[in-house]
């Protein structure tokens, strides 16, 4: 790898430290070609990525960004998982080592925020942002339906009085 292109990666890697919601820093010691694909592909169906780069052109990408404080995470065989929303990472990562033992999360950040490993698993139990939309929306429809069914249910009321008079007088 010449400087030219060591440049570039570095330059790839501030762009990624400064535009993910989430960075995490995991050993992947011991993991096949095989399950690192599998980790991959899990990270793109939930929205993320996952990258392996030398842990010195890692902390020079780190300088001045706001999860610089990953640095001390960067030793050994280390891969950067990452996402822009801020628990689908985190949450990828910590289901894929529970699959697979050799997968060891180390830590992370989110923006300034620096994550130690129960950190890491904390923000992987939050829900993810599509799950907030979905409840909020829930939310918010459902004082809407209540009042629908509190407009119908009067008139249903004074239906079934009407049948039960109707009845009677029968």
């Amino acid at each position: 790898m010449d400087r030219a292109q060591k440049e570039q990666l570095v330059e790839e890697l501030g762009q990624i430290f400064e535009s993910s919601g989430v960075v995490v820093v995991s050993k992947y010691e011991g993991m096949t070609v095989s399950e690192m694909q599998d980790l991959r592909a899990k990270m793109r169906e939930a929205g993320g990525s996952v990258r392996v780069a030398k842990n010195r052109l890692a902390k020079i990408a780190l300088d001045g960004k706001p999860c610089a404080s990953i640095a001390d995470y960067l030793s050994g065989m280390t891969v950067l998982a990452y996402s822009e929303d801020p628990v689908a990472a985190a949450k990828a990562v910590q289901e894929y080592s529970k699959e697979n033992s050799k997968l060891e999360i180390l830590g992370g950040a989110m923006g300034d925020t620096a994550l130690d490993q129960a950190g890491v698993k904390a923000v992987a139990a939050m829900p993810s942002r599509e799950e907030l939309i979905a409840s909020i929306v829930g939310c918010i429809g459902a004082p809407a339906s209540n009042i629908a069914g509190a407009i119908g249910a009067p008139a249903s009321n004074i239906a079934s009085i009407i049948s039960t008079v109707e009845e009677k007088a029968a």
